[in-house]
């Protein structure tokens, strides 16, 4: 009798245990907040309708796109982030403590309901372009908590709306969805801030992928050539294996090329004219940068209490490099007209 008085103990603490276990599972199938679906119902919106992501450093923001019933993508929320390290500019190598910057595709491999910060999506660093560049690194995240290593942190309770609108989408049929991660949102004034930058010859090859969804408000086709981003409106069978390799002549799409080439020369055209009486930017990141909003709220209440507000256990990292992020929205700054 003892024995069997034993064993049911132990069967009564390993279902315990199991339970425990249990919750780190059933965060990843927490159902999306009935309000956010209100809200994409108003927008033309399902739940099972496919997803995009944008990323941008300098504003510490990610928006979630979704396709509506025009066919269209069309923004649903934007969320600040709590935390990325690095600076501006893409990541090269493994240990630079750099948020990617880049197109990357997420499939459902890539979400992780048992991730330490919560829940994730990992990148899919380096991507095809990245690993012929001989760029190296692995594991960058978009995660819960607050804390970074080359990741993208958006609190537990950001990540958790996100990834439930990420399992949807992708149970719905969706195969990946495209994460666009960008230094800043490409507009004149930030591309006319940064003009002396070295990687504005980058930023401008990213941004032939924000124009083009600009005009189309379609995800762009991502390909590689000639050791740079290729952006189409479709596939493109005549392009090489090697990225690296000389780019063919792209097809003739004369309306959406007229269309393209007319928002480029507009913005162009703008760059130059804030270049005339704008200072170029010198503020440099100590490590990475903080949503303004969590900012002061880690200046009011400090790191610990930040922490368990955004991340549960999991500490703020280097909370006085967060506080010297030198970003400052810009009240008369614009966005892309999106």
């Amino acid at each position: 009798m003892k024995m069997l008085r034993t064993l049911l103990l132990f069967g009564v603490v390993a279902l315990l245990a199991g339970c425990a276990g249990g919750d780190v599972d059933e965060r990843g199938s927490v159902p999306i907040p009935a309000k956010l679906v209100s809200e994409m119902s108003a927008k033309g919106m399902s739940p099972d309708d496919p997803i995009m992501v944008r990323i941008y450093k300098k504003e510490s923001e990610l928006e979630l796109w979704k396709r509506n019933s025009s066919g269209r993508y069309a923004l649903l929320k934007t969320y600040p982030l709590c935390r990325w390290s690095g600076k501006l500019g893409p990541k090269t190598q493994e240990g630079d403590r750099q948020a990617p910057e880049g197109f990357y595709s997420v499939s459902r491999a890539q979400l992780n309901p048992r991730s330490q910060f919560y829940l994730s999506f990992n990148l899919g660093y380096p991507n095809q372009l990245e690993r012929a560049l001989g760029y190296s690194g692995s594991a960058l995240m978009v995660h819960g908590a607050c804390t970074s290593a080359g990741c993208y942190a958006m609190t537990n309770d950001g990540i958790s709306e996100i990834y439930a609108v990420a399992r949807e989408a992708l149970a719905g049929g969706q195969p990946s969805f495209q994460v666009q991660s960008l230094p800043f949102r490409m507009t004149p004034r930030n591309l006319a801030a940064h003009r002396n930058d070295p990687n504005m010859p980058f930023w401008r090859n990213l941004k032939e992928g924000t124009d083009l969804f600009a005009v189309t408000k379609q995800p762009p086709v991502v390909s590689a050539c000639g050791g740079r981003y290729r952006f189409t409106g479709a596939p493109d069978a005549d392009m090489p294996a090697d990225p690296l390799a000389p780019c063919p002549q792209a097809a003739p799409a004369p309306q959406l090329d007229a269309l393209v080439a007319e928002r480029r020369a507009r913005d162009e055209e703008a760059v130059i004219r804030l270049s005339e009486t704008m200072p170029p930017a010198l503020a440099t990141y100590v490590d990475g940068g903080m949503n303004p909003a969590f900012r002061d709220m880690l200046r009011k209440v400090g790191p610990q209490k930040l922490a368990a507000l955004t991340s549960g256990k999991i500490e703020v990292s280097r909370p006085d490099a967060a506080l010297a992020d030198p970003y400052v929205p810009d009240a008369g700054g614009a966005d892309e007209g999106e």
